[in-house]
């Protein structure tokens, strides 16, 4: 299903039969996966020791980095493409605005009904915009590295919790069957 181009969607190097476009080589460019910021998280998280799985494709969304031991889905957005600061942005944008802001209001839309489907599964989500990641690496690990803490201690909780319930079945059951007998000797 391709679309005609209009006159607007020509580039300035581009011919009458639409060879050699640049906007098209320009757009053939943009990654969906390994992106640079990707690249540099997944790095860094692998020298911090931890372990994960990328693009994984049995989630909702296909989280970027996955560590399934904790459930913890991580997305590595692009604030142009996932739309950090849409209201603004979408004030500045000049060229095919009514295109670009359906898009982009298509992705937020997306992004956020994946995260409600991971919540609902018990995934926490963690979401990191790529200036984040470029410039607050550390920052960035580190909160992974609590997401995984937060993790142990609710796991360990749970357990907690579920040998307390036995422990007081077991404690009812023994107490119900030793009544002591008062006034008979």
């Amino acid at each position: 299903m391709s679309k005609k181009k209009t006159a607007s969607d020509k580039s300035k190097n581009e011919d009458k039969e639409g060879v050699c476009s640049v906007r098209s080589y320009t757009m053939s460019r943009v990654k969906g996966k390994d992106t640079k910021i990707e690249l540099i998280f997944r790095k860094a998280l692998w020298h911090s020791g931890i372990r994960y799985r990328k693009n994984y494709k049995g989630l909702p969304g296909k989280p970027d980095i996955v560590i399934t031991k904790h459930k913890i889905a991580i997305f590595c957005d692009g604030e142009f493409w996932h739309g950090k600061d849409w209201n603004s942005t979408k004030k500045k944008l000049k060229t095919r605005r009514e295109f670009w802001v359906e898009k982009i209001e298509r992705n937020i839309e997306r992004d956020t009904g994946n995260e409600r489907h991971l919540t609902t599964l018990g995934w926490t989500i963690l979401r990191f915009w790529g200036r984040d990641i470029e410039k607050h690496l550390d920052l960035c690990v580190a909160e992974v590295k609590d997401a995984i803490l937060q993790s142990r201690v609710d796991s360990i909780a749970a357990e907690y919790v579920y040998e307390l319930a036995e422990f007081d079945e077991t404690w009812e059951s023994v107490a119900a069957e030793q009544t002591p007998d008062y006034g008979k000797s």
